[in-house]
């Protein structure tokens, strides 16, 4: 097992030098599996800010040369080895958003989000669906940019790091203009890709289980949808309705900050509201 020190910042060192979040018992699902930041952002200029953006460049050029991997043929002499599905991207991505939080520095936080939002885009096209996975990391990412637009943790309004002084830490016109362009173009993308094509084999959360021994009348009614649309009758797709809904709650809580700070609405006036209708008729 390799060795490890504590590192300022809450951060641990590993034998390879680099920083990984310090272990965390929250939830690994969507933002609850955030870490909470260390107490005051990073120094600008600083060796221990210089060590956290080399480390999250090193893993972002590393997932980047997996994704290429993809598509060659595998060599087994090289360390290097393609990703077999989506929601080994996510898990991927998932460490860096983690350490991204950690490190409680806007100035790192806000161009490596942006910059992972916009490749999460590149990725997800190439791959059959994952869509426990994809809303997993969109959800965790909504909270992140919600959360450095309005300057305070979206859920329990404790102000972040850097942001003691007001929003001037945050993002500036040109980031918030980019990041609207990303959730407008997440938002469409994902439902096309949802409905591209038969979905990953992901690993099942023990309460579904939980959910098919307790159906009680909820279960007969799908049941009864079921069997209806089995007969010709309907074209209604419960797991087509569901997807659509996550569709549209996709950076739902970073919409509302845009709003609040670029003074408009979402796109030509996509609200959080009227999500589902706009994500339905995409």
């Amino acid at each position: 097992m390799a060795a490890s020190s504590q590192l300022p910042g809450g951060f641990i060192r590993s034998q390879g030098g680099l920083p990984s979040p310090a272990p965390s018992s929250a939830s690994s699902r969507a933002a609850s599996s955030l870490p909470h930041p260390r107490n005051n952002a990073l120094q600008p200029g600083s060796n221990k800010e210089d060590m956290v953006r080399r480390y999250v460049e090193d893993r972002m050029l590393y997932i980047s040369r997996r994704y290429v991997k993809k598509f060659g043929n595998p060599d087994p002499g090289d360390a290097v080895v393609g990703f077999k599905s989506f929601g080994e991207v996510c898990k991927e991505l998932d460490g860096i958003v983690n350490v991204l939080w950690k490190s409680g520095t806007p100035g790192l936080q806000i161009p490596f989000l942006l910059k992972m939002a916009s490749d999460f885009t590149q990725y997800v096209r190439s791959f059959p669906p994952s869509s426990k996975a994809s809303f997993d990391l969109l959800h965790k990412l909504d909270h992140c940019f919600a959360s450095l637009l309005s300057g305070q943790d979206i859920e329990t309004n404790e102000t972040l790091p850097g942001f003691e002084n007001g929003l001037r830490a945050g993002m500036t016109t040109t980031d918030m203009v980019r990041c609207r362009s990303l959730v407008e173009q997440t938002r469409v993308l994902m439902v096309e890709v949802m409905s591209s094509g038969e979905q990953e084999e992901e690993e099942e959360d023990d309460e579904d289980e939980d959910d098919d021994e307790t159906d009680g009348d909820d279960g007969q009614e799908t049941e009864r949808a079921e069997s209806y649309n089995a007969g010709g009758n309907s074209a209604w797709d419960i797991d087509e309705d569901e997807m659509h809904l996550d569709a549209a709650r996709i950076y739902e809580k970073t919409i509302v900050q845009l709003g609040r700070r670029l003074g408009d609405s979402l796109g030509s006036g996509i609200g959080v509201g009227d999500g589902d209708a706009a994500m339905t008729n995409t």
